[in-house]
């Protein structure tokens, strides 16, 4: 056996982890960075779920009910009222119509003038709940009527607040996903530098490596597997962090508010086991075109 032949089977058969030390500032840098980024995912994933299921609550409260504003002197409140809810039990598409009490009023208009409102002193028009069938109604048609017959009708089928509900959820869904896409580049971008540093620190280990015989696919496989497990290891306590701490925020209410409901539900609790095997993959496009473009710039 030659000299030269003996340090290349040696080069061979030398496990490629040894090549990247164990342990030292950039393991931990990779660890940590990918445990918040992954952190940050969970509660970027947590916001576009939470916002896809408001949207879908939105749009189907909204589009199955309308309501009916009937303005006029006291004196013909009351029959105005019934006439317009005879037009309404005559309108196909409408499910139920009924007068709202002044209770009922009052506590649509409590969040914004408080609970001491004097309803009976002040001129606040009749308010009448409709709710509609799913095929729905048709509003210019009832609105012609309603001109005919109660002159004080105003129909409000709640289209103008259902678009721009609807779209304000579809833009945090898209906020969701860019936020989930930049902790992503952030993440590449520390493990790229963390890979990087230690490349540099073993520029002579790598000499000697190649001296040996080793070739740069053998040491790029080394860093690449090193910093993967790292970026796995550190994205997995990443996410079993933010799915405990999104197990602790309030869940969905009866009123459909979006600061009770930011969390997953049923089937969505899946989503984030998906994020530490994405994290894997970062790092491993990170540290692999790291790991080359460094040993180009040794040669």
């Amino acid at each position: 056996m030659s000299i030269l032949s003996a340090p290349r089977s040696v080069a061979a058969e030398m496990p490629p982890d040894r090549v990247v030390p164990p342990s030292g500032f950039t393991a931990q840098l990779t660890v940590l960075a990918a445990a918040a980024m992954a952190f940050l995912a969970v509660f970027a994933l947590a916001l576009g779920s939470a916002a896809g299921r408001l949207a879908e609550r939105w749009d189907a409260e909204l589009a199955r009910t309308a309501t009916l504003r009937i303005s006029a002197p006291p004196d013909q409140i009351a029959a105005q009222t019934e006439a317009a809810l005879r037009v309404l039990q005559t309108t196909p598409g409408i499910a139920s119509a009924r007068a709202m009490t002044s209770a009922e009023a009052q506590a649509l208009l409590q969040p914004w003038f408080g609970p001491d409102l004097p309803v009976a002193l002040l001129p606040i028009p009749q308010l009448v709940e409709i709710t509609t069938t799913d095929a729905g109604f048709d509003a210019t048609g009832l609105r012609a009527r309603l001109q005919g017959e109660v002159p004080g009708a105003v129909l409000d089928d709640h289209t103008r607040w259902r678009a721009p509900l609807i779209a304000a959820a579809g833009r945090l869904r898209v906020f969701g996903g860019l936020a989930v896409a930049l902790i992503a580049l952030s993440m590449a971008a520390m493990v790229t530098l963390a890979a990087q540093v230690a490349l540099a620190a073993n520029e002579r280990v790598i000499r000697v490596l190649r001296q040996v015989g080793a070739s740069d696919r053998y040491i790029t496989r080394a860093f690449v597997r090193r910093f993967t497990l790292r970026g796995l290891a550190g994205a997995a306590a990443g996410t079993a962090a933010g799915l405990l701490a999104v197990l602790f925020l309030p869940g969905d209410d009866a009123a459909g508010g979006f600061p009770t409901g930011l969390g997953f539900q049923g089937t969505g609790w899946l989503i984030p086991l998906a994020v530490p095997p994405f994290a894997a993959a970062v790092a491993w496009i990170a540290t692999r075109t790291a790991a080359r473009r460094s040993l180009r710039a040794m040669t």
